[in-house]
């Protein structure tokens, strides 16, 4: 699911919302109640259809500055988190930007059961050294460079380095940086999930 400032962004064009944060506070205050009401709902509909959970989105608030993060994206974030999120549904923030560890802080104000980041940022010495140790982190090999265009042996490289570097913290769960790009080979999906389950034996 798009996270608020995301979404309100695609309203607004991307480079216009990056200048109505300064020229109109206002306006987009107000845009971003009106989609924090819907995704609020819409999030409810996966819920009440059976959802344990969703992933929101939220990449466009990495091209904020940590300043205008904490004003126009992580508050709108939490309203939604707060109104959805259980025992029974959670929901895992995404953020595939390389401005994130200046953002870190805000972001984990918004209460979600886990963050996703990007292959933009190093894990452990960017995110995971940073965040309290009953908080999940997941990420971040990079769908592109490498599951996409790699080949299997630099799958498993890749994957194998990053565990060694982050698999000594408990709330690390390895994942791709991001979506996983159309025509990825099969073969790299899967040497990535045979060196993690080699791994970890």
């Amino acid at each position: 699911m798009i996270g608020p400032f995301s979404l309100a962004a695609r309203l607004l064009d991307v480079s216009e919302i990056m200048m109505d944060c300064y020229d109109d506070p206002d306006m987009v205050h107000t845009v971003l109640e009106k989609v924090t009401s819907f995704l609020t709902e819409y999030a409810k509909a996966y819920k009440n259809a059976g959802a344990n959970g969703i992933v929101m989105a939220e990449p466009v608030a990495g091209l904020l500055s940590p300043s205008l993060e904490e004003e126009f994206s992580s508050p709108y974030v939490k309203k939604i988190v707060d109104a959805v999120q259980d025992d029974n549904f959670i929901v895992i923030y995404h953020n595939c930007g390389d401005n994130v560890p200046k953002m870190l802080d805000s972001i984990l104000t918004t209460g979600a059961a886990a963050y996703h980041f990007g292959n933009a940022v190093d894990m452990e010495r960017d995110i995971i050294a940073h965040v309290p140790s009953d908080v999940l982190v997941m990420g971040n090999i990079d769908p592109a460079g490498v599951l996409r265009l790699g080949t299997p042996e630099k799958v498993k490289e890749e994957t194998l380095a990053l565990l060694e570097k982050c698999s000594k913290y408990e709330n690390f769960l390895i994942s791709s940086g991001c979506d996983i790009p159309p025509m990825t080979p099969w073969e790299n999906i899967d040497a990535f999930f045979a060196a993690t389950n080699d791994y970890y034996k």
